[in-house]
């Protein structure tokens, strides 16, 4: 009080450790927006018209606006991402963000943190809390791509948040809840990896909700000529090219090709083609398709020839060793080569190192 006034003071205080959450939050918005930028679609709409791809867009058109989790299943290079995309563009989701993670590009050590989050001090080198890709997609679409390579203790966790829609930071025990719908897709075969043990059951039946099968280019021939039309276009135009004329020849030889890499072996070639070409007329030259044919043959013959030996070698190891991967006399110092080596080629080749376990009563 002071001349008779009386005088009121306001202040307001500010917890330093939400605004530093909050701060995080915004980062962590930002990520997103930058990937979805960075990494968006091979292009902007689904393009073509064939039976296979009317009944993947109807099946789209009515899964779309529930929140059940779809698995897309697709050769590598068929577009399963862009088909994520759609459904999460026609879903009442449209307006909240869409995360996409590659589970095959993120080292198994850390794909708990990057899905998850952690708290600060939670291992050396955790400096602050980070909020992972699950509270990222709160109310939006989270595409887990290439599921099939999740480590096992991931998977567990996973299956938690689809059956009890919560999950704990690493280095907390404290459950948060979210909403998210989950898109996954994999070029893999999820039941023979059940059968081999290196993907659970359990998840695989509750990520199997409503399966979609993207069809591979050689089973849409009659898109070729749509998808040349649209890829010329684009390049073209990124090139300052002038493209006005499709070589009719140069079609045929694209709609005739079988495609192994599909539409992203495509989309390369007639990329290719625009940058090099010196007239108004798109051409393809025949031997670009009989080198891009060897490649995709040869090394794929000798890779599964390859396998085939590393299965036997690491059977006869895990065999050995009975079913020891680790320490002096595991399978991995066996064979002279480290424990995550050797773990990573089991996971990719589908041996089950369970069976080489003795049994215990």
């Amino acid at each position: 009080m002071g001349k008779g006034r009386l005088v009121l003071w306001y202040a307001t205080g500010t917890d330093i450790e939400d605004r530093k959450l909050a701060e995080q939050c915004l980062q962590n918005e930002n990520i997103v927006l930058r990937e979805e930028v960075d990494r968006f679609s091979m292009f902007e709409e689904i393009v073509g018209s064939c039976e296979p791809m009317r009944q993947v867009l109807k099946q789209v058109t009515k899964v779309a606006p529930s929140d059940s989790t779809v698995l897309i299943l697709g050769e590598t290079g068929t577009g399963k991402e862009l088909i994520a995309r759609a459904f999460h563009r026609r879903s009442n989701r449209a307006a909240r963000a869409f995360v996409r993670v590659n589970c095959a590009a993120i080292p198994q050590s850390l794909i708990a943190c990057e899905l998850f989050g952690h708290e600060k001090g939670a291992f050396t080198g955790a400096l602050q809390r980070r909020i992972g890709r699950f509270e990222s997609a709160d109310g939006g679409t989270l595409f887990l791509d290439e599921i099939g390579d999740l480590p096992m203790e991931t998977q567990i966790a996973l299956l938690r948040v689809l059956q009890e829609r919560e999950f704990e930071r690493v280095g907390s025990n404290q459950p948060i809840s979210v909403n998210v719908r989950l898109i996954a897709a994999t070029s893999r075969d999820l039941p023979a990896a059940v059968a081999a043990g290196t993907f659970r059951q359990d998840l695989f039946y509750r990520l199997n909700v409503v399966p979609i099968v993207i069809p591979p280019l050689r089973e849409r021939a009659a898109d070729i000529p749509l998808l040349v039309e649209y890829f010329v276009g684009r390049y073209a135009k990124a090139a300052g090219r002038t493209i006005r004329h499709i070589c009719k020849q140069t079609l045929e030889r694209l709609t005739s090709y079988n495609w192994p890499g599909n539409i992203r072996e495509l989309q390369n070639v007639v990329e290719r083609a625009v940058i090099l070409s010196e007239t108004d007329t798109f051409f393809v030259d025949e031997s670009w398709l009989k080198l891009e044919s060897a490649e995709s043959r040869h090394p794929r013959e000798g890779l599964s020839a390859l396998s085939d030996r590393e299965v036997e070698i690491i059977e006869a190891a895990l065999a050995d060793c009975n079913g020891r991967i680790a320490g002096p006399s595991g399978a991995a110092a066996k064979l002279g080569i480290p424990r995550s080596t050797l773990e990573s080629k089991i996971r990719r080749l589908g041996i089950s190192k369970y069976e080489y376990k003795p049994l215990t009563s």
